[in-house]
């Protein structure tokens, strides 16, 4: 899904056909039916299981062999096994058929009797792939290199150059495109993305694509989002995990670079005397949160050292510490992404811990719109603090957040102080009325006030916005929101109604119900607060052959039976936090 929203050409590789119940037949015809993909098969695997010894190249009619065992890098070519004829006939015409399909003069040649070269045939083929309209698909077994060299050769024969893709656009302060581009070239400024951090035993290496001209060691770069400069130190290519040391890269060119200390995911390197900032990579807040804790004391610390790391190399994961219990919470994206961060905690970095139980990151947000005011007036001697504010508190459009909006006419605030009221605002919107939720998506207009020329501060303006954030949110209509779910899930048609009658009782709302040759896919809206566990339910249901995926879609109001819970069961968990 992912790869098509970003236009991203590919190649299929099905991988561990030597393991017990491999069909890479089986495999092609899901990725047809479950993933609406067009496989173009290029190779067929030449036994399967334990007996897998290579795959058969339906353009060459070659056969690859890996039978070395001692060296499972090295491979034969020879002629395929001569009871596999027919089969390799059939699937080269299609092969052929569908990739002349891109040409429609060697297409009417075809048909007229003149077998296309081979060369012909890998221009349609890498057309096709460049248009996305079918996936050359190959297989094999990486763990022993088994095809694996002849996926490296189709990169290289039908995926784009980095010249061919789409130009990574550049943005302005406030993430809107310019209309400038990182033109693929080594003759502009640097202009480099930073999309992986990696702790590993030598230090942190920063994965980076350089779009537009070239790297040097030694060089300083820029990151225009902390805007500050790093030297460019040690160089790398990757090749697993051998390094080959580099002295230059240029655009086009996927490298790592040692010790970059403030650089994470998604942070834009350029050259300092040409600063700009590439389309960043969009990263969602969390829906899901677990408190963990380390199983004795002296893990703490390095607990502490290990979600730092984790954090660098993911930012869709967050962790925060409870102020009143000093339980250390960690967020994330869904169950599942929480469940393999524990799992890296434990297995990469050594730190037991123990796990509570999910809490869903529930919202609040206002239905009503009130007119209100508030003044902040304190005196202890010598000079005091003065400030009121008349303001409007109303709904915002989905999405919006915070707003805040000025129209004081007159001087009755000064302008000068209408930032410390914002700010006032925001630093509340984090802890809603209900149940101490953020609160978002409403906006407040400051229309009127008053001040005092000694008493009157940034301080006492910014403390009155927060004092009325407490008065005026209760009586604004507050309204829990909970986290929706994009659900997709998969079911052999024999358990359809197994599988939507479940769904309907976790509140689901079930937007469409296709029909496909090996099952239906079920698609739905349901709250997350539903879907824990929700895999070993269906997994029951449907004998072990359902599957799902999932994505957060947006906020809605809870039902009113579900709020009252939640708000219940939050503050019996703050009143035990105080015992």
């Amino acid at each position: 899904r992912y790869a098509n929203e970003s236009e991203v050409s590919r190649i299929i590789f099905v991988n561990k056909l030597d393991r017990m119940g491999a069909d890479f037949f089986r495999v092609v015809k899901q990725v047809e039916d479950v993933l609406g993909a067009n496989p173009l098969v290029m190779v067929l695997p030449i036994g399967i299981e334990e007996d897998f010894i290579g795959c058969v190249d339906l353009l060459t009619r070659k056969a690859w062999i890996w039978d070395n065992e001692k060296d499972t890098t090295e491979f034969r070519l020879t002629d395929p096994p001569a009871d596999m004829a027919d089969q390799i006939e059939e699937y080269r015409e299609m092969l052929v058929e569908t990739a002349l399909e891109q040409d429609d003069d060697l297409m009417e040649a075809y048909l007229e009797g003149e077998e296309p070269s081979i060369e012909d045939i890998q221009k349609c083929i890498r057309k096709g792939t460049l248009n996305m309209d079918f996936f050359p698909t190959y297989c094999g077994s990486a763990f022993k290199d088994k095809g694996v060299q002849m996926v490296l050769d189709a990169v290289v024969d039908y995926l784009p150059s980095p010249t061919e893709v789409k130009p990574q656009p550049e943005v302005d302060e406030e993430g809107e495109e310019t209309g400038d581009y990182a033109i693929v070239s080594t003759e502009g400024p640097l202009r480099a993305l930073a999309f992986k951090i990696m702790d590993d035993r030598f230090g942190a290496l920063t994965f980076i694509r350089i779009y537009s001209g070239i790297l040097n060691k030694g060089d300083s770069v820029l990151n225009s989002f902390t805007g500050k400069t790093e030297r460019v130190g040690r160089m790398v290519e990757m090749h697993a995990d051998d390094r080959n040391e580099l002295d230059t890269a240029q655009a086009g060119d996927i490298i790592a670079v040692v010790g970059m200390k403030d650089v994470q995911t998604g942070h834009t390197l350029c050259d300092p005397k040409h600063p700009t900032t590439l389309e960043p990579m969009v990263f969602p807040d969390p829906v899901i949160s677990i408190a963990i804790s380390p199983i004795d004391k002296a893990s703490t610390e390095k607990m502490g050292i290990a979600i730092g790391k984790m954090i660098k190399e993911d930012p869709s994961f967050r962790v925060e510490t409870d102020q009143e219990s000093g339980e250390t919470i960690i967020k994330g994206m869904g169950e599942l992404h929480l469940d393999i961060k524990v799992d890296i905690l434990k297995r990469t970095h050594g730190v037991e811990v123990t796990v509570g139980a999910p809490q869903v990151a529930y919202r609040e947000t206002i239905t009503q719109k009130i007119e209100d005011s508030y003044t902040h007036k304190k005196q202890s001697g010598g000079s005091g603090q003065f400030g009121k504010i008349e303001y409007i508190i109303e709904p915002g459009e989905p999405g919006t957040g915070f707003e805040f909006e000025s129209t004081v006419t007159g001087g009755s605030v000064p302008r000068e102080f209408w930032s410390a009221v914002e700010a006032g605002f925001k630093k509340m919107m984090n802890r809603g009325v209900l149940a101490g939720f953020p609160c978002l998506d409403f906006k407040v207009t400051l229309f009127d006030g008053a001040f005092h020329a000694v008493d009157s501060s940034a301080v006492a303006f910014e403390l009155a916005a927060m004092a009325a954030y407490r008065q005026s949110m209760s009586k604004a209509g507050p309204q829990l929101m909970e986290p929706i779910m994009k659900v997709d899930v998969f079911t052999p048609e024999d358990h359809v109604g197994d599988v939507i009658g479940d769904l309907n009782r976790r509140r689901g709302m079930i937007k469409s119900q296709d029909a496909t040759p090996t099952g239906v896919r079920i698609a739905g809206d349901i709250p997350l607060s539903e879907m824990f566990g929700y895999i070993g339910a269906l997994r029951t249901m449907t004998s072990g052959r359902g599957q799902f995926s999932m994505e957060f879609l947006q906020y809605s109001p809870c039902p009113r039976n579900v709020a009252e819970q939640v708000i219940k069961e939050t503050k019996e968990r703050e009143e035990a936090k105080k015992k």
